[in-house]
């Protein structure tokens, strides 16, 4: 996502200055206070985590002295904003180095309980949401996550001289989660000599003033079973493991979908699964390429409905099992107590809603993922979350071809054939069921918000593919007559 794709329009910071603020310039005004960054010792932490490309902009929210914003900027080779509400935070070289180099750093005098008057794809937040007064924590946060899609946060957990919300990790956890947000990672830290919390990192994207449809998904049974399954599922809690947030890692897997196309690359997906790249798989595709001979790495089931059990059968050596807490319980007899896991459908809004209360009622820990009404929409969020971002996706074509709505027999959608309607996109004709357009325009939509986090490799021509063919055409021809 670029910076002119994500421009939202706020209202100005207030010129006013809080007492607050009165506070820390004054103690930036000793050199004590300057001694210690943390936001230097943090840098590598979050280059990990974000694989952020080279001159990509971004927020270093509380930078303080800025020392580690020009760190970010020079290691990261990003186009770093440097923002603060004193005045007098900046070190007079990093300030002199705002002046002489703007188009490397920059400088934003901005309060974060007020709404931030520019964007960047992501933020760096080191030891600054602790220093907010606990009733304007969550305004800061949905300020960043609305000026930044992609964010990570270092906080103290500790008592300390500026201090003024001290909360554990378990406690910053649920506030991230109840705002909304997606924990892409996580992780509490202890202090060497006393062993107690000391501080904990996150790293979370924000689906803020997102289509709210996309991030609910739609469900295709009565909202009371989908709780009843979930209440019914919280016995496996200590049978099966839990989802969690992973590191992210640069090895490149297969998705497959079940659009028609995915026959036409038969061929080319056994021979990259015999090179060893790993399979994921949705539905209906576990059997699909158990059929042709290749062994699945991974299976995900989102789908309430009983009758998806076959698409668990039959169980394959060394493939993970990742079953949404809304599916059939039926779905979790039998399965390998070593290689299956649940993980928990949420919507991406602030409000909490009964799914997200019940949730939280029956689990200890869950890290909701958010996304679209599909396996394969509600799959990309998931397998990011996991740390997997170099994705080829076969036969996700949202779209029929020669009647065909599936490249395998499902009786299921067979019925929604009569409702395909022709769909002109790019000068070219697709014929589309209702809910391939409602996957479509989802997709358009998610990667408008999670396009930075994902490298996807969209193989065949169908609509899917076609919308990003054309959508990067279109850029290079605007390009040229602005040129």
């Amino acid at each position: 996502m670029t910076l002119a794709s994500a421009m939202k329009t706020h209202p100005p910071a207030t010129a006013i200055k809080s007492a607050r603020q009165h506070v820390f310039e004054d103690l930036w005004n000793t050199e004590e206070y300057r001694e210690d960054c943390p936001g230097e010792d943090a840098v590598t932490e979050f280059l990990t985590h974000t694989q952020m490309p080279a001159n990509a902009e971004c927020f270093d929210y509380g930078c303080g002295t800025g020392r580690g914003g020009l760190m970010l900027a020079m290691l990261g080779r990003a186009v770093v904003t440097l923002v603060d509400f004193a005045e007098n935070a900046l070190d007079e070289d990093v300030r002199a180095i705002t002046e002489a180099q703007p188009d490397r750093l920059r400088w934003l005098q901005a309060d974060l309980t007020v709404a931030i008057p520019k964007v960047a794809p992501y933020g760096y937040c080191v030891n600054v949401l602790e220093c907010i007064k606990p009733e304007n924590v969550d305004n800061a946060i949905r300020n960043i996550m609305r000026a930044s899609n992609h964010v990570f946060f270092q906080i103290s957990t500790v008592e300390g001289p500026q201090n003024t919300t001290v909360e554990t990790y378990q406690q910053w956890l649920k506030r991230f989660r109840n705002l909304g947000t997606t924990i892409h990672w996580s992780q509490s830290y202890e202090d060497t000599e006393t062993g107690v919390e000391s501080m904990c990192r996150f790293y979370i994207s924000s689906w803020f003033d997102a289509d709210d449809i996309t991030y609910h998904g739609a469900v295709n049974v009565a909202p009371e079973k989908v709780l009843r399954n979930i209440r019914k599922n919280a016995k496996y809690k200590d049978k099966f493991q839990m989802v969690v947030p992973h590191q992210i890692q640069d090895t490149e897997i297969m998705m497959l979908c079940g659009g028609p196309s995915l026959n036409d690359y038969k061929d080319e997906i056994i021979k990259l699964r015999a090179e060893g790249m790993p399979i994921v798989c949705g539905n209906g595709t576990y059997n699909w390429a158990i059929q042709n001979g290749m062994k699945p790495s991974m299976q995900m089931i989102i789908d309430a409905r009983e009758f998806n059990t076959r698409f668990l059968r039959p169980i394959v050596d060394d493939c993970k099992y990742f079953i949404a807490s809304q599916c059939h319980p039926s779905l979790f007899e039998g399965m390998p107590e070593d290689r299956t896991y649940i993980w928990h459908v949420s919507g991406g809004t602030a409000e909490k809603n009964e799914t997200a209360d019940l949730i939280e009622e029956c689990y200890d820990d869950f890290f909701p993922v958010p996304g679209g009404s599909t396996v394969t929409l509600r799959g990309l969020c998931l397998l990011r979350m996991l740390g997997f971002h170099k994705i080829n996706m076969y036969g996700f074509d949202s779209c029929c071809s020669d009647s065909m709505h599936h490249a395998y027999t499902q009786p299921e959608n067979d019925s929604k054939l009569s409702g395909a309607v022709p769909v002109s996109v790019g000068g070219r004709a697709f014929s589309c069921d209702a809910w391939m357009l409602h996957q479509a325009r989802e997709f358009m939509t998610m990667m408008g918000t999670l396009g930075d986090e994902l490298d996807l490799n969209v193989v065949g021509d169908g609509l899917i593919a076609h919308i990003i063919k054309t959508g990067y055409e279109m850029t290079l021809l605007e390009e040229e007559n602005e040129g």
